[in-house]
């Protein structure tokens, strides 16, 4: 069940009479209740171990704000404050070890005030840590909350830390966590070697399936480092998660993964519309109060798109007109007109598809609106995002979604398949 928004309520009953008032009221009730935690993560099966593991070690750290126990403690605190743990250095990917960067920002290293500690940064001019930022420590630890989307750079962070660890004979440890979107949605086409880059960097489908700890494992066994060595590599799995539970079921808190994904099911809409947002023709609600909820622009009619979009009848989503200002950003003070996309079966939807179906209907509303022709300038990031040149030079060329999905399917079928040996967590069903 997808508790921030409504239960499956059908299209063609009473959704279209529910006021915006009432919407607002749903949406408050259901983000103030939280379930009983059920599950616990690495960080605290770790706890609960005293430490055994690693105790007595001189110990690197890659983590940021999303690494926190139950009661929100950061895990650096956690460790530097542990008796038989030596916390020596730490390591911040994209937006920083404390989430206070955008994305994309050049992060330099620093001393962390709080703890007095080294932080090199893994997301400025060096990506993989380097012997100088590894003197001395004799395990690397990771512990970070992602979201399973391919282009989310977390993973390439942690793969290319394993690289590192390899290379000098240090044990790599994951602090596992939950895949917000569950184990079991898999989506998307696999990344074409010629298109690896730090937002596709492993040939996984773009809704990977996988928690921190088994996608670990598989680049591991894999051997999709650059590298001919397999890392060290230990994994403190999570007690309680199976494969089918969202993230409100966990009963954990969440902390924002960065600073445009602030609630548990933004991860769900990054995977509906962040690719289109890289061609940088259409708002997907960055800069607004709907970060990667929305599919608008200053041209469009929002009934006329809402009116076609809905006639696709798609399975578990629903859209609404929509005019709004963003706050900063590109359109930032400009009216925007669209829809908002609301999901409500996440089981049945298809993520992906969902921003490739908007242009299509965009492209049959405006076709005088080249839509690849206004992005030229930001074909690189669009290919790099979707893992290949395939899907622009396909779709652009007919604007139809049907001739991407058989090939995604396929993807994304076979890779599930593969990653099973990999799963530390069963399937219920």
């Amino acid at each position: 069940m997808f508790t921030p928004f409504y239960k499956r309520i059908r299209k063609n009953q009473t959704l279209a009479r529910i006021s915006a008032f009432s919407w607002g009221i749903i949406l408050l009730i259901s983000l103030g209740l939280s379930a009983q935690q059920t599950v616990k993560t690495g960080i605290e099966v770790l706890i609960e171990q005293n430490f055994e593991v690693i105790e007595g070690m001189r110990v690197g750290l890659i983590t940021n704000a999303t690494g926190v126990n139950s009661e929100l403690v950061s895990t650096i605190d956690l460790l530097n404050s542990a008796k038989n743990v030596h916390l020596v250095a730490l390591y911040g990917p994209e937006h920083g070890v404390r989430g206070n960067y955008s994305a994309g920002d050049n992060v330099g290293s620093y001393v962390d005030q709080a703890t007095g500690l080294p932080v090199f940064s893994l997301y400025g001019t060096t990506r993989k840590p380097t012997p100088e930022m590894l003197e001395g420590v004799e395990v690397l630890v990771y512990d970070i909350q992602d979201i399973g989307v391919r282009s989310y750079t977390y993973i390439s962070t942690m793969g290319l830390a394993m690289e590192a660890a390899a290379e000098f004979k240090i044990p790599f440890m994951v602090l596992d966590r939950p895949n917000p979107m569950g184990g079991l949605k898999v989506e998307g086409g696999l990344v074409d070697p010629e298109f690896e880059s730090f937002v596709s960097k492993f040939p996984i489908p773009y809704v990977y399936g996988l928690t921190p700890a088994e996608i670990a494992r598989m680049i591991n066994d894999k051997e999709w480092m650059d590298i001919n060595k397999k890392v060290d590599l230990i994994v403190i799995s999570m007690e309680g998660w199976t494969r089918e539970m969202t993230f409100e079921q966990t009963g954990l808190p969440w902390v924002p993964t960065s600073p445009h994904i602030p609630h548990s099911y933004t991860p769900y809409y990054y995977a509906a519309s962040g690719v289109m947002g890289e061609l940088g023709v259409f708002s997907e609600g960055v800069g607004y109060t709907l970060p990667f909820q929305t599919f608008a622009a200053e041209w469009i009619d929002e009934q006329a798109l809402c009116e076609a979009m809905n006639a696709l009848n798609l399975p578990g989503v629903y859209f609404r007109p929509i005019v709004f200002k963003p706050f900063y950003g590109r359109d930032q003070g400009k009216t925007l007109r669209g829809v908002q996309i609301h999901l409500y079966d996440i089981e049945q939807v298809e993520l992906l598809p969902l921003q490739f179906y908007f242009m299509q209907v965009h492209h049959e509303l405006y076709p005088e609106k080249d839509i690849f022709g206004l992005s030229e300038n930001r074909w690189n990031m669009f290919d790099k995002v979707n893992g290949s040149d395939f899907v622009r030079s396909e779709f652009s060329s007919h604007y139809q979604v049907d001739s991407l999905l058989v090939n995604w399917r396929e993807d994304a079928k076979a890779f599930q398949q593969e990653s099973i040996p990999f799963w530390l967590y069963p399937a219920n069903n």
